[in-house]
């Protein structure tokens, strides 16, 4: 089965002018919203999968567009709209209380940052409410089944925290709070690969599963282990692992530039998914947050090959989202132009946003699962249009790669 539709683009041509066609953006963004708020009611039932594929995905989307400078003009609205969207989620659980993605830790960073948005006082109960959950994630066997990935597990709760402090522009937790997950996160990881005799000092599971990509996997939480402020010089033993780790990682991507989805297909010839989830466009997030850290080029050139693999094969036939579908392909080239500034990239990701409105995506593409949603959906493509807008700024959501946390 073919994954992805052949590219009918052509490629930058070096001194060409880049015009984004902010009109046409904006129309885009507003026939994706009309219909998200058609389809998808802030209701309750609506509420399970967190910010995933429930609502308060959708209220993130609002808020997304609220702070977006060139989309002003609604701000006032799309914060009612992101109210609206977030209410149903602090009457009901969404899911697991810890769970960052899919349950209850989600929920409150977003009312936090919500709230501060709308300069209401609610905002200090709902981080009272997200700093609650800390005393979890201390407890070296909280989650069976993987306790350090992005969607349940510790990383999630550090990006989120990260997320929160950056909006709010305070610390929320003391370095010391947040040094003591990551030395478990390295613990844990530590006692696996030791267990498992892994070819690297750190590794991870979810379901028994080594995944390296972004959403279950090690480079999500390698990523978190480098962007928390001072760990690095704090706890210079994890230093050591976690560099000879996201080396280890590094080597793994293929000849094309994609990585394989999990450990266990590591040394086969093809691999298929070209998702934020599993594969080039989220592994390549921790390749950017390396170069920053250790200034390695060879990190830089792990994020042009992988661009480039995500330029022939990424305009994926499962449909626009950004777990899975096109835009968050498209988000590579952002961070790629914001890494190197080259118009190359701004090209790519605004040929990957016209995509979306091409008659042979429109009619052959995979309906999602939760077709609304922030990851799956078009809530996530909305935020990949508004970015594309402000492409200085643009971000994939919870993965900013470009700050220092320091306040």
């Amino acid at each position: 089965m073919v994954r992805f539709f052949p590219n009918p683009y052509d490629d930058y041509k070096p001194g060409a002018i880049n015009v984004i066609d902010k009109d046409a953006i904006s129309d885009q963004i507003s026939e994706y919203v009309q219909n998200i708020s058609k389809r998808l009611q802030a209701t309750r039932k609506n509420v399970d999968g967190g910010l995933y594929v429930g609502v308060t995905g959708v209220s993130f989307m609002f808020l997304y567009l609220a702070k977006n400078s060139l989309l002003s003009a609604n701000k006032s609205m799309y914060l009612e709209k992101s109210l609206e969207y977030l209410k149903p989620a602090l009457e009901v659980s969404a899911g697991e209380k810890t769970s960052f993605l899919l349950g209850d830790a989600g929920t409150y960073a977003l009312a936090t940052v919500l709230y501060k948005e709308l300069s209401s006082d609610n905002y200090t109960e709902s981080l009272k409410m997200y700093k609650s959950l800390y005393p979890y994630y201390l407890n070296p066997k909280f989650m069976k089944s993987g306790g350090d990935e992005f969607f349940v597990g510790r990383s999630g709760y550090l990006a989120g925290a990260l997320w929160i402090s950056r909006e709010l522009k305070t610390s929320v937790f003391t370095n010391e709070e947040l040094y003591k997950i990551c030395d478990l996160i390295v613990a844990s990881g530590r006692d696996y690969s030791a267990k498992h005799k892994s070819p690297c000092p750190l590794m991870y599971h979810y379901y028994n599963t080594e995944y390296l990509g972004a959403a279950h996997g090690i480079s999500f939480i390698l990523q978190m282990l480098l962007t928390v402020p001072g760990y690095l010089k704090h706890n210079k033993s994890a230093a050591q692992d976690i560099k000879a780790t996201v080396e280890f990682v590094a080597t793994l991507q293929t000849a094309e530039g994609n990585w394989p989805c999990c450990m266990e297909e590591v040394g086969l010839t093809d691999h298929k998914l070209v998702h934020w989830c599993h594969g080039a466009p989220g592994t390549v997030y921790l390749m950017a947050k390396a170069y920053q850290t250790y200034k390695d080029k060879r990190y830089l050139e792990a994020c042009i090959k992988a661009a480039d693999f995500v330029w022939g094969k990424g305009l994926l036939r499962k449909g626009p989202g950004i777990c899975h579908g096109v835009a968050g392909n498209g988000y590579v080239f952002l961070l790629l132009h914001r890494m190197t500034g080259d118009e190359k990239y701004l090209h790519r990701a605004k040929m990957f946003a016209e995509f979306l409105t091409d008659d042979e995506f429109i009619r052959d593409a995979r309906l999602p699962d939760n077709p609304e949603s922030l990851y799956e959906g078009t809530a996530g493509t909305v935020c990949f249009l508004a970015d594309l807008l402000v492409p200085d700024k643009a971000e994939f959501p919870f993965q900013d790669v470009f700050s220092t946390y320091n306040f």
